[in-house]
């Protein structure tokens, strides 16, 4: 009888052991600062080279901080668009179109203050 009561107790600390280890390591993810170079820039070069960008693009150029941070709401805007949507992004979908993550990343970056670094 005390074996039972010793491994359902045993038991018992290892599912609260996994939980809170489960817990701290989603915690200290979500706690990552989304900013501009580290998130934001290299989705930007993936999806928006050549016609975002000077020397090729022809559209609005999409290049520094300063052009993301002050056209933020347009390019959220545009990526979550239906992708049949003439004004959705990336263009005529000459790029892949962005993933949920990747949408999700822009949110929380506006959201957070738009850091740089």
């Amino acid at each position: 009888m005390k074996t039972r009561y010793l491994l359902l107790i045993t038991a018992f600390g290892l599912i609260i052991y996994q939980s809170c280890t489960s817990t701290k390591k989603a915690t200290t993810s979500s706690l990552s600062e989304v900013t501009y170079d580290k998130d934001i820039k290299p989705i930007m070069i993936a999806s928006c080279t050549p016609c975002h960008f000077p020397e090729e693009g022809k559209k609005k150029y999409l290049d520094t901080y300063n052009s993301v941070a002050s056209n933020i709401d347009d390019i959220i805007k545009r990526i979550k668009l239906p992708q049949d949507n003439e004004d959705f992004m990336p263009f005529k979908l000459k790029k892949p179109a962005l993933t949920e993550e990747e949408i999700a990343l822009f949110e929380e970056w506006k959201k957070n203050g738009m850091a740089r670094k």
